[in-house]
């Protein structure tokens, strides 16, 4: 593995690896080098960089874009408190400050202003400018930036254009291969492996459907979330509806063809 890791990596967050993607991710933060991570929603991206972060011993902020987030969201603004005006660090801000892990979550749904002020901290000047300030911050050591997204997902007006994506290093996710996922979900939820088995194969059918009759596959939180709720005692049937049917679609029409393939695959 390459990097060096901190001793409280024993308490990291359960992450299975696939392939190489600790070694890129240590290698990267290493190097000062930004990452991007790009795969479905729910296959594994935030819980890799939560492991990743605390095993290499720093702190993370994380930050889950939405529409109205902007550049002043991530670096700070001017807040009214007990009668005075004092400037507050954004999550940005403070992880360049203090060399943290700073991760944005679905980055391309944040409103454009966000890239202008990545760019200058995914080159070799790794600096900060503050307008509001006049602060020109140099990240500290250890500070990463690290960026996710869902290429599957977006449309054309929500991509991340050519001249940003080139800025980072970048490693793709997908959902696990059934000997990984098997054991992820098993560990996560307490359900016994041959009945966790019978769920990813189950999933792996649904997400057969990707582009077809879904938007989205299923994910490997919801598989962990039905056999979760297996695990609690609650009818094989009514947690894969609940878990793995119902989060997929609002269509009776799709609901009804889905269900179908519940009980040829499962019985």
């Amino acid at each position: 593995m390459d990097g060096n890791f901190d001793m409280r990596g024993a308490d990291a967050p359960f992450y299975l690896a696939q392939g190489d993607e600790c070694d890129i991710f240590a290698a990267a933060h290493a190097r000062n080098l930004p990452l991007l991570l790009k795969g479905p929603t729910g296959c594994g991206k935030t819980r890799f960089v939560a492991h990743m972060a605390a095993r290499l011993g720093r702190k993370l902020y994380t930050v889950a874009c939405h529409d109205d987030l902007s550049a002043a969201d991530l670096i700070g603004r001017y807040l009214l408190k007990g009668g005075e005006t004092v400037w507050v660090d954004g999550p940005l801000t403070r992880a360049v400050r203090e060399g943290a892990i700073c991760y944005l979550d679905e980055v391309v749904e944040a409103r454009k202003d966000v890239a202008v002020v990545l760019h200058p901290l995914t080159d070799d000047r790794r600096i900060l400018p503050i307008d509001r300030t006049g602060e020109e911050l140099q990240a500290a050591p250890g500070f990463m930036l690290v960026a996710s997204y869902n290429p599957g997902y977006q449309n054309i007006m929500k991509t991340l254009k050519p001249s940003t994506r080139q800025r980072f290093l970048s490693v793709e996710f997908t959902f696990p291969r059934p000997e990984y996922e098997v054991p992820v979900v098993a560990r996560e939820s307490g359900l016994d492996q041959d009945r966790v088995a019978l769920l990813v194969r189950l999933a792996n059918k649904l997400r057969g459907l990707k582009g077809q009759d879904l938007e989205e596959g299923v994910s490997t939180r919801l598989v962990v979330y039905a056999a979760t709720l297996v695990a609690g005692g609650m009818d094989l049937d009514r947690a894969i509806r609940a878990a793995m049917i119902e989060p997929l679609t609002d269509d009776p029409d799709i609901r009804k063809g889905l269900l179908d393939l519940v009980v040829a695959v499962v019985g």
